[in-house]
Protein backbone atom coordinates (compact mmCIF):
# COMPACT_ATOMS: atom_id res chain seq x y z
CA UNK A 1 0.00 0.00 0.00
CA UNK A 2 2.52 2.25 1.46
CA UNK A 3 4.37 1.50 -2.29
CA UNK A 4 1.06 2.33 -4.40
CA UNK A 5 0.45 5.37 -2.07
CA UNK A 6 3.99 7.01 -2.76
CA UNK A 7 3.91 6.75 -6.05
CA UNK A 8 0.58 8.20 -6.51
CA UNK A 9 2.01 11.27 -4.59
CA UNK A 10 5.03 11.18 -7.29
CA UNK A 11 2.11 11.55 -10.12
CA UNK A 12 0.84 14.84 -8.25
CA UNK A 13 -2.07 14.37 -10.91
CA UNK A 14 -3.29 10.85 -11.54
CA UNK A 15 -6.58 10.13 -13.18
CA UNK A 16 -9.57 8.41 -12.35
CA UNK A 17 -11.69 6.33 -13.78
CA UNK A 18 -15.87 5.40 -12.88
CA UNK A 19 -18.51 4.19 -14.70
CA UNK A 20 -21.80 5.62 -15.34
CA UNK A 21 -24.61 2.90 -16.86
CA UNK A 22 -22.10 1.94 -19.82
CA UNK A 23 -19.87 5.36 -20.23
CA UNK A 24 -16.80 5.60 -18.72
CA UNK A 25 -15.30 8.47 -17.03
CA UNK A 26 -12.19 9.78 -16.62
CA UNK A 27 -11.35 12.58 -14.67
CA UNK A 28 -7.69 14.60 -13.27
CA UNK A 29 -7.41 14.00 -9.35
CA UNK A 30 -4.40 14.88 -7.50
CA UNK A 31 -5.85 14.01 -3.20
CA UNK A 32 -3.85 10.51 -2.08
CA UNK A 33 -3.66 10.03 1.62
CA UNK A 34 -2.34 7.53 4.34
CA UNK A 35 -5.63 6.98 7.43
CA UNK A 36 -5.80 4.35 9.88
CA UNK A 37 -4.15 1.96 7.36
CA UNK A 38 -6.17 2.72 4.38
CA UNK A 39 -5.67 4.67 1.35
CA UNK A 40 -8.39 7.61 0.29
CA UNK A 41 -8.88 9.99 -2.21
CA UNK A 42 -11.43 13.08 -1.45
CA UNK A 43 -14.12 14.52 -3.64
CA UNK A 44 -17.14 16.48 -3.15
CA UNK A 45 -20.82 14.79 -2.94
CA UNK A 46 -22.12 17.21 -5.08
CA UNK A 47 -19.91 15.99 -8.27
CA UNK A 48 -20.73 13.56 -10.48
CA UNK A 49 -17.63 11.24 -10.08
CA UNK A 50 -19.35 10.69 -6.21
CA UNK A 51 -23.01 9.90 -7.65
CA UNK A 52 -20.99 7.24 -9.97
CA UNK A 53 -18.99 5.94 -7.28
CA UNK A 54 -21.56 5.38 -4.84
CA UNK A 55 -24.08 3.64 -7.78
CA UNK A 56 -21.17 1.42 -8.82
CA UNK A 57 -17.94 1.16 -6.61
CA UNK A 58 -15.70 0.03 -9.23
CA UNK A 59 -12.84 2.35 -9.54
CA UNK A 60 -10.02 2.54 -11.92
CA UNK A 61 -6.61 5.04 -11.34
CA UNK A 62 -3.69 5.49 -13.45
CA UNK A 63 -0.53 7.65 -13.49
CA UNK A 64 2.71 8.11 -14.55
CA UNK A 65 5.87 9.21 -12.65
CA UNK A 66 9.44 9.25 -13.36
CA UNK A 67 9.50 6.98 -16.94
CA UNK A 68 6.81 4.51 -14.97
CA UNK A 69 3.35 4.00 -15.15
CA UNK A 70 0.29 2.57 -12.19
CA UNK A 71 -2.94 1.05 -12.92
CA UNK A 72 -5.20 0.45 -9.80
CA UNK A 73 -8.03 -1.28 -10.29
CA UNK A 74 -10.26 -1.27 -6.71
CA UNK A 75 -13.72 -0.41 -4.78
CA UNK A 76 -13.81 2.66 -3.46
CA UNK A 77 -15.66 2.65 0.35
CA UNK A 78 -17.07 6.14 1.31
CA UNK A 79 -16.42 6.87 4.62
CA UNK A 80 -18.13 9.45 6.71
CA UNK A 81 -15.31 9.43 9.45
CA UNK A 82 -14.70 13.38 10.23
CA UNK A 83 -11.22 12.09 11.59
CA UNK A 84 -10.23 10.61 7.97
CA UNK A 85 -11.89 13.96 6.52
CA UNK A 86 -10.00 16.47 8.23
CA UNK A 87 -6.60 14.28 7.85
CA UNK A 88 -7.16 14.64 4.54
CA UNK A 89 -7.91 18.50 4.32
CA UNK A 90 -4.37 18.56 6.47
CA UNK A 91 -2.61 16.70 3.77
CA UNK A 92 -3.95 18.94 1.17
CA UNK A 93 -4.32 22.52 2.71
CA UNK A 94 -5.47 24.42 -0.04
CA UNK A 95 -8.63 22.85 -0.22
CA UNK A 96 -9.77 23.94 2.65
CA UNK A 97 -10.97 27.11 0.71
CA UNK A 98 -13.77 24.65 -0.39
CA UNK A 99 -13.85 21.25 1.63
CA UNK A 100 -14.81 21.53 5.66
CA UNK A 101 -15.06 18.45 7.50
CA UNK A 102 -18.03 17.51 8.20
CA UNK A 103 -19.99 19.95 6.02
CA UNK A 104 -22.41 17.26 3.84
CA UNK A 105 -20.40 17.85 1.09
CA UNK A 106 -16.47 16.59 1.59
CA UNK A 107 -16.34 13.29 0.73
CA UNK A 108 -13.17 10.75 1.39
CA UNK A 109 -13.33 7.37 -0.24
CA UNK A 110 -10.56 4.42 0.83
CA UNK A 111 -9.75 1.99 -1.67
CA UNK A 112 -9.96 -2.39 -1.08
CA UNK A 113 -9.49 -4.76 -2.91
CA UNK A 114 -6.93 -3.15 -4.34
CA UNK A 115 -4.93 -5.04 -7.46
CA UNK A 116 -2.10 -2.03 -9.03
CA UNK A 117 0.54 -2.68 -11.28
CA UNK A 118 3.52 -0.64 -11.83
CA UNK A 119 4.69 -0.91 -15.41
CA UNK A 120 7.46 0.31 -17.98
CA UNK A 121 8.79 -0.31 -20.92
CA UNK A 122 12.11 -1.75 -19.74
CA UNK A 123 11.29 -3.47 -16.71
CA UNK A 124 8.63 -6.30 -16.03
CA UNK A 125 5.52 -5.01 -14.30
CA UNK A 126 5.23 -5.41 -10.76
CA UNK A 127 2.05 -6.33 -8.76
CA UNK A 128 0.58 -4.86 -5.77
CA UNK A 129 -2.07 -6.15 -4.14
CA UNK A 130 -4.05 -5.14 -0.39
Amino acid sequence: MNEVYEFLKKCGTYYLATVDGDQPHVRPFGTIDLFEGKLYFQTGKVKPVSAQIHANCKVEISGMAGGKWIRVMAEAVADDNIAAQEHMLEAYPSLKAMYTPGDGNTEVFYLQNVVAQICSFTEPAKEIRF
